[in-house]
C-alpha cells in the first residue's frame, strides 16, 4: 500500500499518518527526514544534497526523487509507505511516477483532506491565544499571519496536484473539518477497501 496524503498545513495529515502507520504497519516517509538520513549516511545522493544545502540552494527534484528511491528500497518500506511532504509539485509527481514505474511499482491511492481555510486560520489563532494565555511562547509558524502565507504557498504550488491525481483517477477526498476520529474512520474504510481488492503481495 503506497499512499500520498494531500492537504494544506493544519489539515490533519500528520495525525492521520500516525494512525495509518499504527493500523497497517507501513512507514511514514518524510522528505526532510530522508534528506537528513541520506546526508548522515553519506550516500551518493546524500553527498550531492549536502553540498547543495550547504551552499544555501534548493535541493532539485532529481535529487529528492533519488533519495525517495533509495528509501523505498529499504526493508521496512517493502509492504508500502506513506509519503509526507512529497510530491509538492506536479513536476515532482511526474518524476515520482516514473521512478516507481522503473521499480515495477505504482501508487495505491492519493487522499486529499478538504478543509475550510478560514476555519483553519481561526483554529490556529485560537491555539496561539491559548498558548500565550498559558505563558508559553507561540511558535513563529503558529501565528495567523505566517499561517496565511503558508496556505497561499500551498494553493499556488501544491494544490495543482489535486487535478493531476484526479485526472489519473487516483484522488479520493475526505472532509478534513470533521472530528478527528470521524476522519480516521473514513480514511481506514477507504484504505481497507483498497487492501481487500489488492492482489496478494501487491498492497
Amino acid at each position: 500500500m503506497r499512499i500520498i496524503l494531500l492537504g494544506p498545513p493544519g489539515a490533519g495529515k500528520g495525525t492521520q499518518s500516525e494512525r495509518i502507520v499504527g493500523r497497517f504497519g507501513i512507514p511514514q516517509l518524510s522528505t526532510g527526514d530522508m534528506l537528513r538520513a541520506a546526508v548522515a549516511a553519506g550516500t551518493p545522493v546524500g553527498r550531492e544534497a549536502k553540498s547543495i544545502m550547504e551552499s544555501g540552494g534548493l535541493v532539485p527534484d532529481a535529487v529528492v526523487v533519488g533519495i525517495v528511491a533509495d528509501r523505498i528500497d529499504e526493508p521496512d518500506a517493502r509492504r508500502g509507505f506513506i509519503l509526507d511532504g512529497f510530491p509538492r509539485t506536479v513536476e515532482q509527481a511526474v518524476a515520482l511516477d516514473r521512478m516507481l514505474d522503473g521499480k515495477g511499482l505504482s501508487l495505491s491511492t492519493v487522499i486529499e483532506f478538504k478543509v475550510d481555510e478560514d476555519a483553519l486560520v481561526g483554529r490556529i489563532a485560537k491555539r496561539a491565544e491559548e498558548t500565550a494565555a498559558r505563558g508559553q511562547p507561540v511558535r513563529k509558524d503558529d501565528t495567523p499571519e505566517v499561517f496565511k502565507t503558508r496556505l497561499e504557498a500551498y494553493r499556488q504550488q501544491t494544490a495543482p496536484l489535486s487535478a493531476y491525481y484526479a485526472k489519473a483517477g487516483m484522488l479520493r477526498t475526505i472532509d478534513g473539518m470533521k472530528p478527528i476520529d470521524t476522519v480516521t474512520d473514513e480514511v481506514m474504510t477507504l484504505l481497507e477497501a483498497h487492501a481487500d481488492k489488492a492482489p496478494s503481495g501487491a498492497a
